[in-house]
């Protein structure tokens, strides 16, 4: 088998390599550089007092109107300046006009996504999609709809400059911008024709006093019990809309190529006047797309060093815990949000509107710390195996100068005892295998997977599409066969992947759920004359090859090998394949 290259590359240097073969290339934004933005001067409403209304049942609202500083520029830090107090911005002082121009010119140095104020026209989704069907590499497809989800910054400013690092505000004034993606219509529809559940696919939440409450009773959320909550003041948060929508599911099964990690989504409705959830952080780069009203935010830095990119998300926090916020502003339709994992945020609404926005995330534990917790136990069990060194008892009385209660002694036989601790972990980096370890995250991912949704021309080409005939209470004698010459290829880039488990498996997400994880990871074990084949289908996509180009012994191997994964809806074909009658 081929070996398989574990090590991982940046994002940036992911996305120049997606740039040169992706077609579609939106106009790069000047001013898009630090993450720095230029709140509207739209919102004069939020400096009123809030109006308090609670009655039992209902969220409480706040009590403080929203900062000042929302309309003044706010810098946003990287992880190496979380920590450092933020400049009071509500000084007083008068500026010189020399002063206030050189400030007016370094925000708009720094300035992500402010556009000059100007609005933001971007294509519709629905002929985003229609355009993504026209591009053969699923990769670059996902490329060109990242692209347009944070269209007018371009990916690679957002990956150099704030992936990780720090949040960014997209303010388009283009309320039209992700229509088409989820509606509070969908969300009706959906509730009265599917099985939702309390729960399971439904929160029903409040915030008031500081404190969140759940409100979710046993059964099937009806829409007269959901919508009676919302009327109330409650916030509804439907965690899988992937499963219910068939644009959501769309869009996250593209853009979860781009990422190499599980893409998921949760939809939050919430009423005017109202905040769903206490102050926190999460695991996941979060991408808060505004669809419909509008909401106020605040982010806060992390609070410590250890909360940078964490790999779990937080308890609630109260207001006191948190400090001042570093990001404060009105979400519209058409905005977009995002912030790194670590960085503290919450939303309320307004007194009139309510809001409805997706938050699209992903890169949930998928760091060198998540690989590494997969390699350290491989690479023991290696060396145990292989160096005897590993296999040697410790010394007799080693409990009698080690450990927390002997950790103030002066004994030379402790720094020994180290010293050969150390020596053995650093041996155990040439037991490490870095590529076994990839391909157990690679098969974790295609369990994540949501399968793909394919284009009417991809139907056509893919047994989903095959034609079968039923007359007079019998299958029809019609039936198609793969050739020697036909042109074949893996439906998707990522669609599956070959694993070294006790033999060789091929893992594949075609056949995967859009509820995650309801069913065991998809795999069909591949013999060892095969799996040339496998790694020539798989790293000449998207090219089309012919089947009796497949590098197997015999001639009947290859049609045989083609015929099982055009079965299993891994291969589509270049030409529609012709009924034998």
């Amino acid at each position: 088998m081929l070996a398989m290259d574990g090590t991982r590359v940046s994002a940036l240097a992911a996305f120049k390599q997606l740039k040169q073969e992706s077609v579609p290339q939106e106009q790069e934004l000047k001013n898009c550089k630090h993450g720095m933005i230029r709140q509207s001067k739209k919102n004069k409403m939020l400096k009123k007092k809030r109006r308090i209304s609670r009655s039992d049942g209902e969220a409480e609202t706040m009590t403080n109107p929203p900062s000042k500083r929302q309309n003044r520029e706010l810098s946003f830090p990287d992880c190496n300046s979380i920590g450092k107090k933020a400049k009071n911005s509500n000084k007083k002082a008068k500026k010189s006009k020399t002063e206030k121009k050189a400030e007016q010119g370094e925000s708009r140095k720094m300035a992500d996504t402010q556009h000059n104020g100007k609005q933001h026209i971007g294509p519709p989704l629905i002929t985003i999609l229609q355009d993504l069907g026209k591009i053969q590499n699923s990769k670059t497809r996902a490329f060109t709809l990242f692209e347009w989800l944070i269209s007018p910054v371009t990916p690679a400013d957002f990956f150099r400059d704030i992936w990780e690092k720090k949040p960014a505000l997209i303010k388009r004034h283009n309320t039209s911008y992700y229509e088409g993606l989820f509606s509070t219509a969908e969300f009706d529809r959906i509730l009265r024709e599917d099985n939702v559940k309390f729960g399971v696919n439904l929160d029903v939440t409040s915030y008031s006093d500081g404190s969140r409450e759940t409100h979710n009773p046993p059964g099937r959320a009806l829409p007269l019990v959901v919508w009676d909550y919302f009327k109330n003041g409650c916030s509804l948060r439907l965690l899988n809309p992937q499963t219910f929508s068939h644009t959501v599911w769309n869009v996250l099964s593209v853009l979860q190529e781009l990422f190499g990690s599980m893409v998921g989504a949760n939809t939050y409705l919430t009423p005017a006047d109202t905040q769903g959830f206490a102050p926190h952080y999460d695991d996941i780069e979060a991408f808060v797309v505004q669809l419909e009203g509008k909401k106020h935010w605040r982010v806060y830095a992390p609070r410590r060093n250890g909360e940078i990119l964490p790999q779990f998300s937080s308890v609630n926090f109260k207001d006191g815990d948190i400090g001042e916020p570093i990001l404060e502003t009105v979400l519209e339709a058409g905005d977009l949000l995002y912030f790194p994992r670590g960085f503290i945020h919450q939303g309320d609404c307004l007194p009139d509107a309510h809001s409805l926005h997706i938050t699209i995330s992903s890169y949930q534990r998928n760091s060198w710390a998540d690989l590494l917790e997969k390699i350290l136990p491989a690479a023991l069990q290696v060396a145990v195996e292989e160096d005897m060194e590993f296999r040697k008892g410790l010394p007799l009385d080693y409990l009698e100068f080690m450990g927390l209660q002997n950790s103030e002694m002066e004994d030379s036989r402790r720094s020994t005892f180290i010293e050969k601790a150390q020596t053995l972990i650093k041996k155990l980096a040439d037991y490490a295998p870095v590529d076994s370890a990839v391909d157990q995250k690679g098969k974790q991912f295609l369990h994540d997977c949501l399968p793909p949704v394919l284009t009417p021309a991809e139907k056509a080409h893919t047994v989903y599409g095959a034609p079968v005939t039923w007359e007079n209470g019998r299958v029809g004698d019609d039936t198609i066969q793969l050739e020697m010459d036909t042109k074949i290829r893996l439906l998707r880039g990522g669609i599956a992947r070959l694993c070294s488990e006790e033999g060789c498996l091929l893992y594949y997400s075609s056949d995967n759920s859009r509820i995650y994880h309801k069913e065991e990871p998809k795999f069909m074990e591949i013999d060892a004359e095969h799996v040339e084949a496998i790694e020539y289908l798989i790293h000449l996509y998207p090219k089309y090859v012919s089947v009796g180009s497949l590098p197997c012994d015999r001639e009947d191997d290859k049609v045989t090998l083609a015929s099982i994964l055009f079965e299993k809806g891994l291969l589509v074909t270049k030409e529609q394949l012709a009924l034998l009658r």
